[in-house]
């Protein structure tokens, strides 16, 4: 039973890095082909006190009122946690949209101010 568990835990642990390794390579190719916005969907608060180079603010709870954005252009989502940037990749992907959520404001890897 214990080998069970240990091998489950170790293809788990496999899987969660390949996503993040995946994710990664997509970021790339998307800042490469310099077709995309980025979207911080925090609080107007927690944007003011830092965000990423660029980045515009929508807080997550107005992003289905924001529907102007170019839907020719990959749509990155960010928040602090990754819930509420998960919330909005998914109302935007529902209008239409091209969406990359990066999830956590902290583990993202992009020039920040």
């Amino acid at each position: 039973m214990k080998k069970i568990i240990v091998l489950l835990l170790s293809i788990l642990l496999l899987v969660g890095c390949n996503n993040k390794e995946k994710e990664s390579n997509i970021l790339e190719e998307v800042l490469k082909e310099n077709n995309y916005i980025i979207v911080d969907v925090r609080t107007k608060e927690e944007y003011d006190s830092s965000h990423v180079v660029g980045s515009i603010n929508i807080p997550y709870d107005t992003i289905d009122e924001n529907t102007d954005l170019d839907k020719s252009k990959t749509i990155i989502v960010y928040c602090r946690s990754g819930k509420r940037s998960s919330i909005a990749s998914e109302t935007l992907k529902k209008l239409g949209y091209n969406v990359l959520d990066l999830g956590a404001f902290d583990s993202i890897n992009l020039d920040k101010e």
